[in-house]
């Protein structure tokens, strides 16, 4: 039995698909499994990632479990999952553990810290770390759908966004391929792009011009205050800064997982269309 944690999150819910349609025993966790929307025959099992008391009873049974996890109770968690005697972990991590100082950076630390509680463990664990999600587009989806500007920082900062559909597909590669078994694979979508560059292909896809409003770190911060976390806030900032106007490494990995090319920015646009339009 696979067990996917995070289950409302889009690359939960397309790995689920994956695996269904294939017909693998899989259960999906979430901390609310009320809200789920879940295929016939699927069950769910509630997993708070925040409190070990549900981690017996979701790890019950369990063979290969798909983790994005935090770093709070990852002792634990892994604790339960050697006494459930899981046999292998996928890990959701990101490419921010592979910066020049990951043990400083609020975002790689938190990552970085699941990463490595995983591999000092006995089991055998596969590490997915991707790059830029292409959906982090979805926060412009408010000012673009009421007509504002989208305010950006650091209009020319590059980045690599990947559809999280092919985050899905490497997953299921590795969850049902041995071969991938213990691999550490870095994900990119196919094209190094700034965010004015987003901004401008979204448009096309929407059919209306999208304003860019050239806003400060500070102003930035203030506005992002109510969703972002101070110090989170700004590892984000010093990370578009260093790549202000410097395109970001692209690799092949996606490919070589799934057998096709990672799906461009626009089909991603194109794919949500309706969260952009009013």
């Amino acid at each position: 039995m696979i067990l996917i944690t995070g289950g409302r999150g889009a690359v939960a819910t397309n790995l689920l698909g994956l695996l269904h349609d294939q017909g693998l025993p899989v259960q999906v966790a979430s901390s609310d499994p009320t809200k789920l929307d879940l295929p016939d025959g699927v069950e769910s099992v509630k997993l708070d990632l925040t409190d070990p008391a549900t981690f017996p009873t979701a790890l019950s049974g369990i063979t290969q479990v798909f983790l994005y996890a935090t770093a709070d109770h990852i002792g634990e968690f892994v604790d339960q999952a050697v006494k459930a005697g899981v046999a292998h972990v996928v890990i959701l991590s990101s490419a921010a553990v592979l910066g020049p100082d990951p043990e400083h950076d609020p975002v790689a630390k938190s990552h970085l810290d699941v990463e490595q509680a995983l591999l000092a463990s006995p089991i055998p664990t596969t590490i997915l770390r991707p790059g830029s999600f292409a959906g982090n587009a979805g926060a412009w989806a408010w000012p673009i759908k009421s007509g504002q500007p989208v305010s950006l920082p650091y209009p020319n900062s590059f980045n690599d966004p990947i559809h999280e559909a092919d985050i899905a597909e490497a997953a299921y590669a590795v969850l049902t391929d041995p071969a991938h078994q213990g691999g550490q694979f870095y994900l990119t979508g196919p094209q190094a792009m700034t965010f004015a560059e987003q901004i401008d292909q979204l448009a096309d896809v929407i059919g209306h011009p999208i304003t860019i409003n050239h806003v400060t770190r500070q102003q930035w911060k203030q506005e992002m205050a109510d969703y972002i976390p101070g110090p989170y806030a700004d590892s984000l900032l010093d990370w578009w800064a260093s790549n202000d106007g410097k395109p970001v490494e692209l690799t092949t990995t996606v490919q070589d997982l799934t057998g096709h090319p990672a799906r461009t920015f626009t089909t991603w646009a194109g794919d949500h269309i309706n969260s952009f339009k009013s």
